[in-house]
């Protein structure tokens, strides 16, 4: 069953942005201006989202000079992703069973 903290980090990655942002940062530890250059968003844009995904601890910063980098958390993605594993698990359980509760 997906917890509570579970559909939290879906609804935040459920914003077209902020799942751009994750995708580049899977790939690479990226700073404030070049993720406006890869997304084509507003600097306060972009900050704002980054603020949500560091709230609910998607990335973590790492200050470099006047600059800040960010990187994905993986072991966050990782939790996430088997989340989905046990729910997929669970709906084919389901449907090799035939379960369901009657009307």
């Amino acid at each position: 069953m997906m917890t509570s903290a579970g559909t939290d980090l879906i609804h935040v990655l459920s914003d077209p942005l902020r799942l751009r942002i994750v995708n580049l940062l899977a790939h690479e530890t990226l700073c404030t201006t070049h993720l406006v250059a890869e997304t084509g968003a507003r600097q306060t844009n972009l900050s704002n989202h980054l603020k949500v995904l560091r709230e609910a601890g998607i990335v973590d910063t790492e200050p470099c000079g006047r600059f800040t980098y960010y990187r994905l958390r993986p072991e966050v993605m990782a939790s996430l992703a088997g989340r989905f594993a046990d729910l997929a698990e669970a709906a084919r359980e389901t449907s090799e069973t035939g379960r369901r509760r009657s009307c």
